[in-house]
């Protein structure tokens, strides 16, 4: 089955204009998703809509309220939200251009690919994805879709283009507040040295499928096994990991150097088993 476009539209640049279509670039298929079950008899709850003191409302007679204060609200009614919904244009203006690591990441919120919408937008596609690479920029405009205008960065993707919504500034919390207590001493140089020798160690090229998110694995499993069993009866078992005891106070310059020492101890062995199984070829 096709994928479903998200938008489409125009990209514009000065009077240049580029046919496109936007796809989302994420599911959400891996998770798991309960629903709220009465167990005595096994049927799905289902939520009515109540005033307190008043009880269960007709859906006709439910507005859309603000909280302005603690328990007073400002009404508003569908036609007044309608009234100032941003009307959606199909036409994404790029407005500015920004280096790549000008935009901190905390503002990054969802990615979209971005393809030609035929072959007729092709060539001035490519265009903007090579002009946008050789100038190492990003593009920024505002997408209005569904009501809503979305701030967003284009930047080159392959042999296509990567569409990124932006959390907006009052979106995002500032960081320092939470950091001020830190101190801002650096440590000394023989703990950098060690813990710098342990990133050099582990550090390799990312790749996304090399990671499995296991709790969503052990649930399959576990939902997997009672769908078999046929039982609602609880199924628990136990973690074999054992658990941290005794003093929680760790000398942090011992742990590195052991941590060091052995990944140290791990590649020699490797290296005499390699050296051993040598010798054996040699003499057979």
């Amino acid at each position: 089955m096709a994928a479903r476009a998200y938008w489409q539209g125009q990209i514009r640049l000065a009077l240049v204009s580029i046919p496109v279509e936007v796809f989302s670039a994420t599911k959400s298929g891996a998770k798991i998703r309960f629903n709220q079950i009465h167990e005595p008899s096994g049927k799905r709850i289902s939520y009515e809509k109540v005033v307190p003191g008043i009880g269960p409302v007709d859906r006709d007679e439910i507005i859309k309220g603000y909280e302005i204060s603690k328990g007073e609200y400002v009404l508003l009614d569908n036609e007044e939200i309608e009234a100032v919904k941003i009307e959606s244009r199909k036409t994404l203006e790029l407005v500015q251009f920004v280096d790549f690591c000008e935009i901190d990441p905390l503002y990054f919120e969802k990615p979209y690919y971005v393809a030609p919408k035929d072959d007729l937008a092709e060539e001035a596609f490519v265009v903007l994805r090579e002009a946008l690479r050789k100038s190492k920029k990003v593009a920024l405009g505002q997408l209005s879709v569904r009501g809503s205008e979305k701030l967003v960065a284009l930047k080159p993707c392959g042999k296509g283009l990567l569409l990124e919504t932006l959390r907006y500034a009052d979106e995002v919390r500032q960081g320092q507040a939470f950091f001020s207590e830190i101190d801002e001493g650096k440590p000394k140089k023989e703990l950098l040295d060690l813990a710098t020798t342990l990133i050099e160690d582990k550090s390799a090229p990312f790749n996304a499928s090399e990671f499995e998110d296991r709790y969503v694995d052990a649930l399959r499993k576990l939902i997997d096994k009672k769908a078999k069993s046929k039982s609602n009866k609880a199924i628990i078992e136990d973690d074999d990991a054992p658990t941290a005891s005794g003093d929680n106070v760790i000398d942090l310059m011992a742990a590195l150097k052991k941590s060091v020492g052995d990944k140290a101890k791990g590649k020699s062995a490797k290296k005499s088993s390699a050296k051993t199984t040598t010798k054996r070829r040699k003499s057979s």
